[in-house]
């Protein structure tokens, strides 16, 4: 929110350099319009005078005139060439700006991401907060990694990345050895995200952590359940194999 709030404020002050710099603009050429006329009108005044006087005086009068002009024409085209710069200047400066702000309105803007096969699209805090729980859990600190995946589902309850994080906040609880937790967590990946990649294994973590719980019978359910409801799921030929061996 404070990066939205700011960013308005910002563009303005790039617009307001810009309307400076095109006001310089007029400025100049206003200035130069000006000399212009003025020369023009020195010259006929001299044309005249020339006409009129043809002594040495006049003609050297007429030789200084022409020098304090061309000094003045000189000083105002180092000034043009000084505001210039300025210009130049001011208007890099509005484009290293909109740089500047569309990197960083990128940076928070949703993006597309693939998800267990699926693409789909996230805010940024969402990807950022669940790569984190993650990367605990890889690292071994389940317990870590368990705080910041049920943390991640309280506060992004519909995101995309809401399946997996419920799915891998079963298996942290597995790993800690939290059996009834794993359990509890895998089922809301069945009844709230049926459809995702992550409910076949799910149901397979449910039947480790039966079998941990020493409930074989609870354990043979899920495998078949697995078996029914994603039989074209890599897991569901583990579960057969698991089913062989209850026999």
């Amino acid at each position: 929110m404070a990066a939205a709030s700011f960013a308005p404020l910002q563009a303005q002050a790039g617009l307001f350099d810009d309307d400076e710099a095109r006001k310089a603009i007029l400025d100049i050429r206003a200035r130069m319009d000006g000399l212009r006329r003025e020369i023009d009108g020195m010259r006929r005044d001299q044309e005249i005078r020339i006409d009129q006087k043809a002594d040495k005086n006049s003609t050297l009068d007429l030789l200084g005139q022409n020098e304090q002009l061309r000094q003045e024409i000189a000083r105002l085209r180092g000034q043009v060439e000084v505001l210039t710069n300025e210009i130049s200047n001011a208007q890099q400066r509005q484009k290293d700006f909109y740089v500047d702000l569309d990197a960083r309105i990128r940076k928070v803007e949703p993006q597309k991401v693939n998800i267990d096969g699926r693409e789909a699209t996230v805010d940024q805090n969402e990807q950022r907060s669940y790569d984190a729980a993650l990367a605990l859990f890889k690292t071994g600190d389940y317990k870590g990694a368990s705080g910041l995946f049920a943390d991640f589902l309280r506060r992004y309850p519909t995101s995309a990345f809401a399946p997996p994080a419920q799915y891998w906040l079963g298996n942290s609880y597995y790993a800690l050895r939290d059996y009834r937790g794993a359990v509890e967590a895998q089922q809301a990946v069945i009844r709230n995200y049926p459809d995702s990649p992550k409910a076949p294994d799910a149901l397979l973590n449910m039947a480790s952590s039966f079998v941990e719980l020493k409930d074989r019978n609870a354990a043979r359910k899920s495998l078949e359940a697995l078996i029914q409801q994603y039989p074209d799921a890599p897991a569901a030929q583990t579960a057969r194999d698991r089913l062989a061996n209850f026999r």
